[in-house]
This record gives C-alpha cells, structure tokens and sequence, in this order.
C-alpha cells in the first residue's frame, strides 16, 4: 500500500471516528471533551490505532478509555457504512500523551523565562 493512499486512509477514518463520537449518546462520553488526535493503521490495514485526548484528571481518561473500548462495535459500524473497505479494521484506542507533554513543557518554559526575568531585574 502507498503511503499517500494510507494517509488518506487514516485521515478519512480520523474524521468519521469524531463524527461517530459525535452522535455517541452515553452521558459518559457526552460530558467530557473528548478528541481523537490521530489514527495509524497498520501496513495490512488489520489494526487502527485511534490516539484519544481528554480534557481531565487521570481517572476519567481511564474510565473514557473503558467506555470507547466497549463501543468499539459501534465504531467499527459507523466507519464499515461510511468507507469502502474490504474489511475494517480492529480498533485501539490509546491515550495520547502529546498535549499533556506540550503543556509541561509549555509550563516548564514559562518557570525558566520568568527566573530569567527575576536576574535581570536584581541585576539591574
């Protein structure tokens, strides 16, 4: 499989997958924000790793985690109906740590520029 066709692939499943959970009627799922950041498909198309980010502490991302897994059936449908695929894929959703870090490290810069702001100011 090209590289292009997999990229598009993978972005036309990261689109349908936000619509489902758009239309996703658990009260769990409605409450949180909850995006899915990316999608990789394996290179035989068998496995789709779904990369999901959640606004909240550690325990609601478990348990959106949890609910996501057992919605997979509906998932798997939405996109079945939606993609012209021999079969569809298994998905797997897994936390995506790349906000999070980008907001440590976000937060570990600011510390840095504000000391710098504070030696300059003593030293002046």
């Amino acid at each position: 499989m090209s590289v292009y066709r997999k990229e598009m692939l993978e972005s036309e499943m990261l689109k349908l997958l936000s619509e489902a959970l758009s239309e996703m009627k658990d009260p769990r799922v409605k409450k949180e924000r909850i995006s899915f950041t990316r999608v990789i498909l394996s290179n035989d198309k068998r496995y789709a790793d779904v990369f999901v980010s959640v606004l909240g502490d550690e325990s609601n991302i478990t348990e959106i985690l949890n609910v996501l897994e057992k919605a997979k059936g509906f998932f798997k449908g939405y996109i079945g109906k939606n993609m012209r695929l021999y079969t569809v894929p298994e998905l797997r959703f897994k936390k995506d740590r790349g906000i999070e870090q980008s907001i440590k490290i976000q937060q570990i810069l600011e510390t840095i520029k504000k000391g710098e702001n504070d030696e300059s100011e003593e030293a002046g």
